[in-house]
């Protein structure tokens, strides 16, 4: 359906399925590192068992906790849903995921989320970073600090994918001290990385050749002039040959068509589809999203198409996931940049919200069949289990096996992993 949004904000001048399609930003050389990670030619057939994943599902434009994880029936503020029983007794959700009700004791609601941010970008920085947005330093968003903290180091995978609604894919530029060997491989609309087949008119001879005197090149000149910026540019090419081996790891059309099926003959499912594949082909991080949930109008005719087709296919990620025994090594989080206003507007939408507004986990340590944290009657605070954007990000590391006090030795500097000036939450942990 179509929404005349009254956020003017440049995010949502963009159609709400291209969202992410010209956030492409970086170019697909630069990488830092060396080449040790390419001594084993081939990634491993089976993921090592301890080997810790983490799949984020970004609801981007802000999705209404009052039509998902914490509805408010019967209230002046709860709109027209009903909220019904999950598979965990005492736990009710909107009747808009009755998918997803039947895997709540797979799931973990967290119910009291404060941000204090009412800006798209801003609330979405602080999400994915775990720290306010400040011109006095830029911070890697969790896929990048996935990536560089769990990664197995003899894969020639990249540890971190996001699968972007439209575009054509390419790196991007969400690694900031890191370096771009952790930024984001970007799967526009889901396809395989771009330029990673040999061009027809080229013989496999001729360019095993090319690439033997590409190397022969590089280490030449790497023996006078090494430097972080060399070593960046020949692992680029190193990866990308190695891509261009595994290509298959990233093609979604090798999955069954009966998953196909049930996940939904839609760009959602097949992304939750692809999601899946990558997990168990050994990548560390995923990203996919489900946009545009800005309702300033119509928010509830809008949810009620968004999330029928989201409710499907993230239904049917969390029960394979399980099913498949990967729920112990896989964390699982739904975030949004904040939440909806629990007063309903003239347009019968409802307005940004961050001050008390849900998230939903699952997997690794996070206790399952659990609510934690509570609002008050019409929504409109949080009365119980407080938490932000900072306790969530170290408590995401925490869940994986990460040590979120711990701290990156970045050229011989210590930087902290996740905001020292606060802990994960202790609720949240098994």
């Amino acid at each position: 359906m179509n929404i005349h949004y009254a956020c003017k904000s440049l995010e949502h001048r963009i159609a709400r399925r291209q969202f992410l399609g010209t956030m492409a930003v970086a170019g697909a050389g630069a990488m830092t590192g060396g080449l040790g990670v390419f001594s084993t030619p081939a990634v491993a057939n089976q993921l090592r068992s301890d080997q810790k994943r983490i799949v984020v599902f970004n609801m981007h434009g802000g999705l209404s906790q009052l039509e998902s994880w914490d509805p408010k029936p019967g209230t002046a503020t709860g709109g027209p849903f009903r909220a019904i029983p999950t598979s965990v007794p005492g736990i009710h959700i909107s009747e808009l995921l009755p998918e997803t009700a039947r895997e709540m004791h797979h799931l973990c609601l967290v119910r009291g989320v404060n941000t204090s941010e009412d800006d798209h970008g801003k609330g979405a920085y602080m999400m994915l970073t775990g720290r306010r947005q400040t011109p006095a330093a830029d911070y890697p968003q969790i896929g990048a600090v996935a990536a560089k903290a769990l990664t197995p180091a003899d894969t020639s995978l990249p540890g971190y994918i996001l699968i972007t609604p439209g575009g054509g894919g390419g790196r991007g530029a969400d690694s900031a001290y890191l370096g771009p060997k952790y930024s984001s491989v970007q799967l526009g609309n889901g396809n395989p990385p771009q330029n990673t087949t040999r061009p027809e008119a080229m013989a496999e001879a001729s360019d095993v050749a090319r690439q033997d005197l590409r190397r022969h090149v590089n280490e030449r000149f790497l023996n006078r002039r090494r430097t972080a910026v060399t070593e960046a540019f020949t692992y680029s090419y190193e990866q990308a040959q190695q891509l261009m081996r595994q290509r298959d790891v990233f093609d979604v059309t090798k999955e069954p068509e009966a998953d196909a099926e049930r996940y939904g003959k839609h760009d959602f499912g097949r992304h939750c589809l692809l999601a899946r594949r990558l997990l168990e082909k050994g990548i560390t991080f995923v990203q996919l999203s489900h946009s545009n949930y800005d309702t300033h109008n119509e928010n509830f005719n809008f949810h009620i198409e968004q999330l029928a087709e989201f409710d499907r296919s993230f239904s049917c990620f969390v029960a394979d996931i399980a099913a498949r025994g990967m729920l112990d090594s896989t964390l699982i989080v739904v975030l949004s940049e904040f939440g909806r206003t629990p007063n309903i507007n003239q347009y019968y939408g409802r307005d940004h919200w961050s001050r008390s507004w849900s998230i939903c986990m699952g997997g690794c340590r996070v206790p399952r069949g659990h609510a934690f944290g509570k609002t008050s009657a019409d929504g409109t605070a949080v009365e119980d289990g407080e938490v932000d954007h900072g306790k969530l990000f170290r408590t995401y590391l925490e869940a994986v096996g990460v040590d979120s006090s711990g701290s990156f030795d970045i050229a011989g500097q210590q930087i902290p992993i996740a905001d020292p000036a606060v802990s994960a939450v202790p609720e949240l942990l098994t």
